[in-house]
């Protein structure tokens, strides 16, 4: 257990690096683009080289809703933090599981080891959801590689509840069943394979 612990504060340290570096470099360029500061000098070209592979996809999805491109640093910030969720989540999903199964090999109860692995295959499928709806509204392309692996890993699911559930308006609301039926999946594992029995570890 420690072992895990350990890998969980790793990540987190470095998640939060991350993050912590992304801000600071999109604070410079906002500083830059309000200051009187010469376009071309070299600072302002430096940071545009390190902040215009983060900032430009994000641009060009705002201006979709109407945005300005000067709002892009912000929200590739916000951006930032949610993406460093989701990986801490992953994370603490990842080796939630690991422990759990770790735990029940070493007392040879194959119950509660099954229990673990349903249970953190379901947290898992409900991130990469999660993860799906965010990048769709980010209007990210379905021809970019994670948005192609999301709509494969979580069509089988999702499209069959789309089927059967018309959308409210505007709003496709199979996703908000789906997270509702893996919760019910969760809640039946947790009450009997995992009865009594921590369901996590870390995070």
């Amino acid at each position: 257990m420690f072992v895990i612990e350990s890998l969980f504060i790793l990540t987190w340290y470095v998640v939060t690096a991350v993050i912590v570096v992304v801000i600071a470099l999109m604070l410079v360029r906002l500083a830059l683009n309000y200051a009187d500061v010469n376009p071309f000098s070299r600072p302002v070209l430096m940071v545009r080289s390190l902040t215009d592979p983060f900032v430009s996809p994000v641009r060009r999805a705002i201006a979709n809703f109407g945005f300005g491109p000067n709002v892009a640093p912000l929200v590739t910030i916000l951006l930032a933090i949610l993406l460093g969720w989701f990986a801490l989540s992953l994370a603490a999903s990842v080796l939630n599981t690991a422990a759990g199964v770790l735990r029940s090999a070493q007392g040879s109860q194959f119950v509660p080891l099954l229990g673990y692995v349903l249970y953190g295959l379901l947290a898992f499928y409900e991130l990469l959801i999660f993860i799906r709806i965010i990048f769709s509204w980010g209007m990210v392309s379905e021809f970019n590689p994670m948005m192609r692996f999301l709509v494969r890993a979580t069509d089988p699911l999702l499209v069959p509840l789309r089927r059967m559930i018309p959308p409210l308006g505007m709003f496709d609301i199979s996703p908000i069943v789906a997270f509702f039926i893996l919760w019910l999946f969760e809640g039946a594992i947790a009450g009997t394979l995992l009865r009594g029995l921590p369901l996590r570890f870390v995070g």
